[in-house]
């Protein structure tokens, strides 16, 4: 589906991959997850905008001030996930279909880890191949738009 526009969002101490627990979250920083998105967004057509922030509120400020724009979010919300209702009514509100990513195996880890309160409002939630989640939740969001969901 040609023409459509994505929001990537990416959550507090994302900015870190590369050098942060690369035995959990590989070698891989950021912008080349990010180019790796641009990339596979540009061969399929897709506008692929990407926004990370350490800070909670300036990630509802960003849904709240352009998800008009988009046709739909794909987010790894980091350490939000699990505690963040703020975040999760602020994508709840936008009515955009969303893909949750995570690089690692949250169910695999720390209890704390396991609960998300995100992956409710998800159409799906990809998790724990590393960088490759980015792309397959991209893939995801993309099936999820063409179907009307």
């Amino acid at each position: 589906m040609s023409g459509l526009k994505i929001l990537v969002l990416h959550g507090p101490n994302l900015n870190m991959l590369g050098s942060r627990e690369p035995e959990i979250y590989g070698n891989l920083t950021l912008d080349q997850i990010n180019s790796a998105l641009q990339e596979a967004g540009s061969e399929r057509q897709v506008k692929i905008d990407c926004f990370q922030s350490n800070h909670e509120g300036i990630l509802i400020d960003r849904i709240q001030d352009v998800a008009q724009e988009y046709e739909g979010i794909l987010i790894n919300p980091a350490a939000l996930t699990h505690y963040s209702y703020a975040l999760r009514d602020a994508l709840a509100a936008s009515k955009l279909p969303l893909v949750e990513v995570h690089m690692s195996n949250i169910y695999a880890r720390e209890n704390f880890r396991q609960h998300s309160v995100i992956s409710a409002i998800a159409g799906c939630v990809i998790c724990g191949l590393g960088p490759d989640s980015y792309i397959l939740g991209l893939e995801a969001l993309i099936k999820l738009i063409e179907k009307g969901y």
